[in-house]
């Protein structure tokens, strides 16, 4: 039985199957996402961490509706996204998906002022007045809330981009590398506003290298080579990922152990086994070598 201090229950938000993007290369087509399958539930922070070029930033693109897959399915809020209208696909990533660019120019109103671009985004959502004025206190821009957004400097117009993305705490934020402009002080209120959010009700995703950014998150999703490679809560055990055609990508520190990307594997009872092939003997073969 629920108390009145326990947690609310995840809500599914977002999830994507099978979903595979492709992009045109000098020697033919190049996969940004092969066949990633993944959800992101209500009052979490998600972590998308790996390499540049893993894929990071078109699994986020393709959750705020802002492109389209080539194969699989991309769920927002209990619809197929493949299937909306482009009206109605507009009108939900107004009203419930927000999306805080890597170069946060490209998601705010240059010629408003930093409260004006809070305002504008509180309107969309139906958020009270009183929230811009509390977002800009706790992100430390106060001073700058009536310079225009052009005007300020890339620290502050990512903090409000931020800003932005978390007032009203929407239904789905989505943010590519939110800390990337900030010092360790800015990224820490950065982060504390996502985290506001995703405690009021929001799922946050966010792609990132920052360690203070995974630190400050509930679960990191790990991406390589455009493949759902790990999935762990912080803190916790580290679980790879097994698609739904048997792939399995194995953490980088477990990988070095397997430096002709060959393994051995054998069923015991409930438990599956990988070694190294140099590591297996005769009985491991079936039969004795010559």
């Amino acid at each position: 039985m629920r108390t009145d201090t326990s947690p609310p229950d995840p809500v599914e938000v977002a999830r994507c199957l099978g979903l595979v993007r492709l992009y045109p290369g000098s020697t033919g087509e190049v996969a940004a996402l092969r066949g990633v399958d993944a959800s992101f539930s209500s009052h979490s922070v998600t972590a998308l961490t790996g390499p540049s070029g893993s894929g990071k930033s078109t699994l986020l693109a393709l959750l705020a509706m802002r492109d389209r897959p080539d194969g699989g399915t991309v769920t927002v809020l209990g619809h197929d996204v493949a299937s909306l209208s482009g009206r109605d696909r507009r009108r939900l990533a107004r009203t419930g998906v927000t999306w805080a660019p890597q170069r946060p120019t490209d998601g705010l109103f240059p010629h408003l002022s930093a409260a004006q671009n809070l305002e504008q985004a509180a309107r969309w959502r139906g958020a009270p007045r009183a929230e811009v004025g509390t977002l800009l206190r706790r992100l430390g821009l106060e001073e700058v809330a009536d310079v225009r957004a052009s005007r300020l400097s890339g620290g502050e117009q990512q903090r409000v981009a931020v800003g932005c993305a978390c007032i009203g705490s929407p239904p789905l934020v989505l943010c590519d590398e939110p800390t990337a402009e900030l010092d360790e002080d800015t990224a820490a209120l950065a982060l504390a506003a996502l985290r506001d959010a995703a405690r009021s009700g929001s799922a946050v995703v966010v792609a990132t290298h920052d360690p203070d950014a995974v630190a400050a998150s509930d679960r990191v999703v790990g991406l390589r080579h455009g493949v759902l490679g790990t999935e762990q809560a912080v803190g916790a055990t580290v679980h790879a990922a097994i698609d739904r055609a048997g792939r399995l990508q194995l953490p980088p520190a477990a990988l070095t152990l397997f430096p002709d990307q060959r393994a051995v594997v054998r069923v015991e009872g409930d438990r599956v086994v990988l070694e190294p092939p140099d590591r297996t003997g005769p009985a491991d073969t079936g039969g004795e070598r010559s």
